[in-house]
């Protein structure tokens, strides 16, 4: 454990704090920061973690409130980096134990299981990006070479209150929006215009293509686990991440 200061209005006060290593290992990011440091948990933070409504705004909250790096923007971060510091913060908190109320298969009936929070491994990407954090995919349809990145929080939750503020009965462009982001270039052509109107005609295929591959290029947690039920059956279980992953200790 370290210190760290900060100041307050006209007052000083030592955090203490920890480093928490990311799964990204830094590797897209300008100052490739492959630690953060990270402080715990504190009482004031119980009043954001009781008090507030919206999951992605609680989150965010405690996320710029905790990470202790002034040269680093928080809205940079990596699905997979933000969800290694919420796991230390609550590690560090309420310990690792995460328990889940599940449905026996065969009888179905209600069981509780508990995992280790502490015990999930990183899955390492089989893809690793260029000097630029860009990865090359080359399409299996139309055969387009494309550079594309993935995309961070801020990012993410950029589309996602445009995503929102769509009126009831209009479809959001949730793909295309999001490929819009995540394609750089398409054969070596970087105009957005012309990138737009690719990703209008792109086939099926190919957009599922440049999901699942980018979706395998982020190092990650594995938060999938499998647990055995009292009737012997095995059930699948994920962590997922929001209000809900701190507040049942309230």
């Amino acid at each position: 454990m370290e210190d760290t200061t900060r100041q307050y209005g006209q007052q000083e006060f030592n955090l203490p704090h920890d480093v928490v290593t990311l799964p990204s290992k830094g590797k897209f990011y300008k100052n490739k920061k492959k630690v953060l440091k990270v402080g715990y948990l504190t009482a004031q933070d119980e009043n954001l973690l009781i008090g507030g409504n919206r999951n992605d705004s609680i989150i965010n909250t405690l996320i710029k409130n905790k990470v202790y790096e002034p040269d680093f923007k928080v809205d940079e971060l990596l699905e997979s980096d933000m969800e290694a510091i919420l796991i230390f913060l609550r590690n560090t908190a309420f310990g690792p134990d995460y328990g889940f109320t599940l449905t026996d298969p065969k009888t179905n009936t209600k069981f509780e299981s508990t995992i280790r929070l502490d015990e999930l491994n990183i899955k390492e990407p089989q893809i690793q990006p260029d000097s630029e954090g860009l990865f090359e995919l080359k399409l299996p349809k139309s055969g387009s070479l494309l550079k594309c990145k993935l995309l961070n929080v801020g990012e993410m939750n950029e589309l996602n209150r445009q995503f929102e503020s769509y009126p009831q009965g209009i479809t959001a462009p949730v793909v295309t929006g999001k490929l819009e982001k995540q394609i750089v270039s398409v054969d070596g052509n970087k105009s957005r215009e012309d990138i737009s109107k690719f990703i209008m005609a792109l086939p099926i295929s190919d957009s599922k293509y440049i999901r699942n591959t980018l979706s395998d290029c982020e190092p990650r947690l594995d938060l999938n686990r499998e647990v055995t039920a009292p009737s012997g059956e095995k059930v699948n279980v994920r962590v997922t991440f929001g209000a809900e992953f701190f507040r049942p200790f309230f």
